[in-house]
């Protein structure tokens, strides 16, 4: 791991890292996969310049381990590095508390341009409590579900949601098999990506998926 160098923290504070953004940058805690995770959470697209994967061990509703990998600048690494200290040993309805002004502060602040990235580390914790929920049989899958899980997949050609725009035609769910319907071309590079994204997304969960491609 890459030592800690005044030089370049120097240059950093000029324009609004903290130590503590730098630290965790340099030397990011809970780094790597996770095997047997409870549940894992994305969100994000490295097409687009950030994204990040959380692995959560969960026993007796208490988060035990977090890990997670990361795609992008020193910001959202620090932020998904904090955020996995911040929630390790919490119940699921704490971390659920947990919002993006949280990470913002116990980094010591983020320049206002790099929030984005913690409002990123605070929707892939959301996304992945939401899915041990209905792991759990807390929570159903409705649309409402299908909603907050998809608004982590990104287009590649905008950086936006697939929700964003005409790309969600809406989705149909009986029982455990739950149908996405998309306005994108089905032989398309971009419904490959959709697909492979949206299937990851899903991870975890005992659903039968199906992804419709209809070009309108």
């Amino acid at each position: 791991m890459e030592r800690f160098d005044a030089r370049r923290w120097d240059e950093k504070k000029r324009i609004g890292y903290s130590r503590k953004v730098l630290q965790y940058f340099l030397h990011p805690k809970n780094v790597g996969e996770m095997e047997n995770p409870s549940v894992t959470a994305k969100a994000g697209s490295p097409a687009c310049g950030d994204m990040i994967k959380l692995y959560l061990k969960i026993e007796n509703d208490r988060i035990t381990d977090a890990k997670f990998r990361s795609y992008g600048c020193a910001a959202n690494i620090a932020t998904a590095s904090v955020l996995t200290e911040m929630i390790k040993g919490k119940t699921v309805e704490e971390a659920k508390k947990i919002k993006f002004r949280d990470i913002v502060e116990e980094l010591g602040g983020l320049p206002q341009i790099k929030y984005h990235c913690a409002v990123l580390a605070a929707e892939g914790l959301k996304q992945a409590l939401a899915k041990w929920d209905v792991i759990q049989g807390r929570r159903k899958i409705d649309e409402k579900f299908v909603k907050l899980i998809l608004a982590a997949v990104i287009d590649p050609l905008t950086g936006e949601s697939v929700l964003k725009g005409d790309k969600y035609r809406g989705c149909k769910i009986e029982g455990k098999k739950v149908k996405i319907m998309l306005n994108i071309p089905k032989d398309s590079l971009e419904a490959e990506a959709f697909e492979e994204q949206i299937r990851e997304a899903f991870e975890g969960l005992d659903v039968d998926l199906e992804i419709e491609f209809v070009e309108s």
